[in-house]
């Protein structure tokens, strides 16, 4: 039996470090949204010319006076992912398109034009704050209403960890957020939820069972008897994350390392997080016997 219960104030220090530091960034630094949030334009382009790199194309295009201005290769050397801020220009595309023709021939391809207004980009930002808020608000509900409350707090505690360190991860390194990551978030809330539960009805079936174990050790007994479905699960996610942020393309890249962070949170903060709010709170028999009496 691997005995978790030994680095419980240690993990404790550590997620509260992590914490403090997500929120100075997301604080002092912000995230850096992408277009879907601020507005702007993204294009996508294929060149017939291998010899143009990123750097070329990208002091080319901030001669036009574009704004914030974004050029990465975009799946291989010869396609090109571009995202800029005007907003004011219609014609803005056709003068790129010209721009280029004239700077590097009749080379590129325009294969994708995107446009969000700014109108719609505080919407959209609005709806996703609105989605993920909701998210926590349900879940702390069921929580609640399955369990005692002594479990609802260490479940929500362990969702705004996993979802604060992840986001402040993106913005140390400067990451985009959009639409998809967005969606990571709300399905990192289900994950880590879904894992914390598991472990959390061992829990309260454990204090049914042994009536003279205190709650320090079982909540290690019980994270030990499940600790193989939650390996297996996190694992097989883990696996299918890999594979899609390595081969799945440059517009899944971001999806799917939100993703890996989140699963790698959500199974700590499930041990170290969930589990020590029941420490703390000396959760014992009592407590699921007075829910047994209420039900």
């Amino acid at each position: 039996m691997i005995a978790f219960n030994k680095y419980y104030n240690k993990f404790n220090l550590l997620s509260i470090s992590l914490v403090i530091i997500s929120l100075f960034f997301l604080t002092f630094k912000g995230l850096n949204f992408g277009i879907d949030f601020k507005g702007g334009t993204l294009i996508e382009l294929k060149s017939t010319n291998q010899n143009i790199n990123v750097s070329s194309l990208r002091d080319n295009l901030n001669q036009m006076n574009l704004g914030d201005v974004s050029v990465k290769n975009f799946g291989n050397q010869t396609d090109y992912l571009i995202k800029f801020e005007n907003r004011n220009d219609k014609d803005i595309v056709e003068k790129i398109k010209i721009n280029l023709d004239n700077s590097f021939g009749d080379t590129f391809n325009f294969r994708r034009v995107e446009n969000v207004g700014p109108k719609v980009s505080k919407e959209l930002l609005r709806s996703g704050i609105i989605a993920i808020s909701i998210a926590l608000i349900l879940m702390l509900i069921y929580i609640w209403i399955r369990f005692e409350w002594q479990f609802s707090l260490g479940a929500i505690l362990a969702l705004f960890h996993d979802v604060i360190v992840t986001l402040g991860l993106f913005s140390l390194l400067g990451l985009e957020i959009n639409l998809s990551i967005v969606a990571a978030v709300l399905t990192i809330v289900g994950y880590s939820m879904n894992d914390t539960v598991v472990i959390f009805d061992r829990v309260r079936e454990n204090l049914r069972k042994f009536s003279d174990i205190k709650i320090f050790e079982l909540t290690n007994i019980s994270i030990n008897e499940t600790l193989s479905r939650t390996l297996i699960t996190s694992i097989t996610t883990l696996l299918a994350l890999l594979s899609i942020f390595l081969f799945g393309g440059e517009i899944l890249k971001g999806f799917s390392l939100a993703m890996i962070f989140g699963v790698v949170f959500g199974t700590y903060s499930s041990i170290y997080i969930a589990n020590t709010v029941l420490v703390r709170l000396k959760v014992s028999q009592r407590t699921v016997l007075r829910e047994d009496k209420d039900n």
